[in-house]
């Protein structure tokens, strides 16, 4: 059960209702009017608990366990615990997020701007926005309908934020425009200088840095990563893309839709990812490549040229999986004999 200090939860609902709020249907012989109180994970559900099962590793848990209701795909119908509801989905862990919302929607915001923030008279905030003790927005910066800046957060001067986002503690945002629905975890930083200077041997010259960065609506951007302003074309974060902490985007990138960063990857200056790209956790990426749509990177690769689009590469440097694989396999055949 979740910590009620932190979160609180709503219902019970019907298996009807989350069904309707998933797009689950109801199992054979699964009446719709039982009531559910929460959600938990199959090795702890019990009376009035609704879980999942989306990965077969997990078929004894699957078979013993005590929850009133499983999501599970229609094929595994027949393998479910005695006595216990169904509800069928071909995409279980997504409806289970979608019920998890259900019993823990986002918290109404309580509007206004608390006594400890620093407001300019130039900027622009909704009065349905709220902006939390030690906050600060500068002037000619706006923010939208719904918001939420978290205590100590930075808003510089001229930066846009959208409605209903959530900007976390000791956030800085520079430079930047920012869409609807965004989450910024705390200790991000946005807009900073890009990393640009001319060599020479009277010294390293900065470069201007003139560009801004463009995050899209529905991005997410983990805790601590850290993403420089362009150097004069603009560095964009594509709508619903999902970037963990620790992840450092170099000025001019460009990020195309519904990409997913794990934490600790490095995108070095003006690479373009194009839509749907996976990377794996400390995967690096040099600078001036070009990543097709679809690609899918292993952890801890390091991707030196461009790659065509629906590849999925590892390996450092990065090349085909299978490539790699064989590669690997072989280094160990090798090893082996050798010992021998």
């Amino acid at each position: 059960m979740a910590d009620p200090r932190f979160f609180t939860r709503a219902g019970p609902f019907t298996l009807r209702q989350l069904a309707e709020a998933t797009g689950a249907t109801l199992g054979p012989d699964t009446s719709g009017d039982l009531s559910i109180v929460d959600v938990m994970p199959l090795s702890s559900a019990g009376e009035g608990h609704l879980s999942f099962i989306d990965n077969r590793k997990y078929l004894d848990a699957f078979r013993t366990a005590k929850a009133s209701a499983i999501l599970a795909v229609p094929s595994l119908a027949d393998q479910a615990p005695k006595g216990a509801a169904l509800l069928l989905s071909d995409d279980p862990y997504r409806a289970f997020a979608l019920a998890a919302a259900h019993f823990y929607p986002r918290p109404a915001i309580e509007p206004g701007i608390h006594p400890g923030a620093h407001v300019a008279a130039g900027a622009d905030v909704s009065p349905e926005s709220r902006i939390d003790a030690g906050a600060v927005v500068q002037d000619g910066a706006m923010i939208g309908a719904g918001t939420v800046i978290g205590p100590g957060a930075v808003v510089e001067r001229g930066v846009t934020v959208g409605a209903d986002c959530t900007i976390g503690a000791g956030v800085t945002l520079q430079y930047c425009l920012v869409g609807d629905r965004v989450i910024i975890h705390p200790g991000v930083r946005v807009g900073q200088d890009g990393f640009g200077f001319a060599p020479g041997a009277a010294g390293h010259l900065k470069v201007p840095q003139l560009g801004r960065v463009i995050i899209e609506s529905d991005v997410e951007i983990g805790a601590n990563t850290t993403i420089d302003r362009g150097a004069g074309p603009d560095t964009v974060i594509g709508a619903g893309t999902k970037i963990d902490n620790l992840v450092q985007i170099a000025h001019n990138v460009r990020i195309g839709r519904g990409c997913i960063l794990v934490s600790f990857v490095g995108i070095s200056g003006s690479t373009h990812i194009d839509d749907f790209v996976i990377i794996g956790g400390q995967v690096g990426i040099a600078g001036h490549l070009s990543v097709g749509k679809g690609v899918r990177i292993a952890a801890q690769s390091g991707v030196m040229r461009d790659v065509p689009p629906g590849a999925t590469i590892g390996g450092s440097p990065a090349k085909d999986r299978r490539e790699w694989m064989k590669e690997l396999a072989t280094l160990s055949k090798l090893a082996k004999k050798k010992g021998d």
